[in-house]
C-alpha cells in the first residue's frame, strides 16, 4: 500500500509542475480537455478489446492523468480537489454496496445491479427521473443499451426473454412498410425502433452489441482482405471483376 500510495503522490506532484511551467498545459480548461479525454476513453475500449495489457495500462494512465489535472483545475478554483474526488467516490461505493457495508440482502449480479440502480435514483432524486442519468453525450448504441438496462432496473421489461424477437419481427415489418412508401424520415425512425430492440435483445442474452459488431466489422475486413489480396495476385482490381468472381472469392475466405 506504501508503495501505491508513494506513486500516487508522484502523479499529483508531477502535475503540480506541469500546471505551474509548461505553457501548453497551464492554457488548458475544462472545456479544452473534454474532448481529449472521451478520445482517452476510447482508446482505453481499444486496448481492452484487443486484450493488450501494455496497452490498457498505458491508457489507464492516460485516464488517470485527466483526473488528476481537472482536480487540479478545480482546486486552483477552490472548488474541489483530489482528495474530495477519492472521499466522494468511496462514499458512494459505500452506500450502493449495503450488502458489504450494511445489512441488505444481494447474492447475485443481478440483485447488486437492481439495488444500485434504486440506490442512485433515491440519492440524487432527478427531477428528470430514471433515465436522466444516462449521459447525453454517449454514443447511440451505449445509451441505448444503458436505457434498457435502467428500464429492466425496475422491471419495465419483457416478461421472457425470447418475446423480445418479437418485438424484433414486429420492427422488421414497419421497417418494410416505409420502404413500400418512399418515406426516408419515416423510415430512419422505424430503423432507430429496430436497432433499439435488436440492442435491447443483445441485453437480455447477455451480449456486448458494441463486441458483437466488432467481431463483425473485424471479420468483413479480414474476408474483404481475402478478395483483394485474390484480385492483386492477377494484376487485377475491384473495377475488373465481377459480382460472381468477387463472391467466390469471399466464399474462400469464409472456409
Amino acid at each position: 500500500m506504501e508503495q501505491k500510495l508513494k506513486a500516487m503522490a508522484r502523479v499529483l506532484e508531477v502535475m503540480d509542475t506541469l500546471r505551474e511551467q509548461c505553457p501548453w498545459d497551464r492554457e488548458q480548461t475544462f472545456a479544452s480537455l473534454r474532448n481529449n479525454t472521451i478520445e482517452e476513453a476510447f482508446e482505453l475500449t481499444d486496448a481492452i478489446t484487443d486484450g493488450d495489457m501494455e496497452g490498457i495500462k498505458e491508457e489507464l494512465g492516460d485516464v488517470l492523468l485527466h483526473i488528476v489535472f481537472y482536480s487540479k483545475m478545480a482546486h486552483e478554483q477552490s472548488k474541489f480537489d483530489f482528495a474530495d474526488v477519492c472521499n466522494a467516490l468511496c462514499d458512494k461505493l459505500i452506500y450502493r454496496h449495503p450488502h458489504i457495508y450494511g445489512d441488505v440482502l444481494a447474492t447475485t449480479p443481478e440483485a447488486v445491479k437492481q439495488n444500485w440502480e434504486a440506490l442512485k435514483l433515491r440519492k440524487k432524486a432527478r427531477k428528470s427521473g430514471l433515465l436522466g442519468g444516462v449521459p447525453r453525450s454517449l454514443p447511440a448504441m451505449v445509451k441505448a443499451y444503458r436505457i434498457g438496462e435502467k428500464a429492466a432496473s425496475v422491471g419495465f421489461d419483457w416478461e421472457k426473454k425470447e418475446d423480445v424477437w418479437n418485438k424484433v419481427r414486429e420492427e422488421i415489418a414497419e421497417v418494410d412498410v416505409e420502404i413500400a412508401a418512399h418515406d426516408h424520415d419515416k423510415l430512419e425512425g422505424e430503423i432507430g425502433d429496430l436497432f433499439f430492440a435488436l440492442i435491447n435483445a443483445c441485453r437480455l442474452y447477455g451480449i456486448d452489441p458494441e463486441n458483437a459488431l466488432e467481431r463483425t466489422n473485424k471479420k468483413f475486413i479480414h474476408r474483404f482482405g481475402y478478395v483483394e489480396q485474390r484480385l492483386n495476385e492477377q494484376g487485377r482490381s475491384f473495377g475488373d471483376a465481377t459480382l460472381d468472381e468477387m463472391e467466390s472469392y469471399w466464399q474462400e475466405a469464409k472456409k
